[in-house]
């Protein structure tokens, strides 16, 4: 009955820290009834440490101090990637393919389209103080533009490649730029439309690929390769970029 009941209703998460290799790391630790082995998870949410119901505090000290040099550079490389949540206010910079313009919110109709000219993105609102408000309009601009991209794009591709994607979709997604599935259905990051043209254009060309090999082979290398010759170069440069957080 108790075992029925640990198991219906698992502890709650605890917030934890210790010292590992000179550093003070806080961690999230999540016992589960299932688990046989202690498991560690870094993301965006930092590390969490998962571990059987009745595991001994020694044995999670143990794990913890072995794996301290891998947490402590997983977590400096997690954060050195992390880009920060934009503050979209008056006067900001804002990036669009890769080039930096200054952003401006001026009040106006709320059907007023944004407009987008040689230095300057213009944002009208109904209400310049609501930060809700601003964020979404500007988030909407972004999202239409990546779609718009984002078909110009495949179009050039697709063709060349001999593919023919099933659906083309926007995703929001916090740790990847694209996806594709065995369905033909390929995901593409609106936040792409950030970055210059070329990056787009490789990490649109790397979903294309996957439609002829859904692997990371040499043989989809290669396909990758067909479309875009500096792949290499490219992928160096997207880590440098992360997906802000909405």
């Amino acid at each position: 009955m108790l075992n029925k009941l640990l198991q219906t209703h698992p502890p709650a998460a605890e917030q934890r820290s210790i010292q590992l290799a000179d550093k003070l790391i806080s961690y999230t630790l999540r016992r589960s009834p299932k688990r046989r082995s202690i498991g560690l998870r870094i993301d965006d949410s930092g590390l969490t440490v998962s571990m059987p119901l009745r595991a001994s505090e020694k044995w999670l000290h143990s794990v913890l101090q072995d794996k301290a040099g891998w947490v402590v550079d997983k977590l400096d490389n997690w954060q050195s990637k992390q880009t920060p949540v934009p503050k979209w206010e008056d006067g900001a910079p804002i990036l669009f393919r890769g080039e930096t313009f200054t952003l401006r919110i001026v009040s106006g109709l709320v059907r007023a389209a944004p407009q987008l000219n040689a230095s300057e993105l213009i944002i009208p609102v109904y209400d310049t103080s609501n930060e809700q408000v601003v964020r979404k309009k500007i988030t909407q601009w972004y999202k239409r533009e990546a779609e718009r991209v984002f078909e110009e794009c495949v179009a050039h591709f697709a063709p060349l490649m001999n593919v023919a994607p099933r659906e083309i979709k926007l995703t929001s997604a916090k740790t990847q730029w694209g996806s594709c599935t065995t369905q033909g259905v390929v995901r593409l990051n609106w936040q792409l439309v950030t970055m210059p043209l070329h990056l787009i254009d490789y990490v649109v060309v790397h979903e294309l690929a996957h439609l002829v090999e859904m692997n990371h082979s040499a043989a989809f290398w290669r396909v990758v390769e067909g479309a875009c010759a500096d792949y290499a170069k490219c992928r160096v440069e997207l880590r440098k970029w992360s997906p802000a957080t909405e």
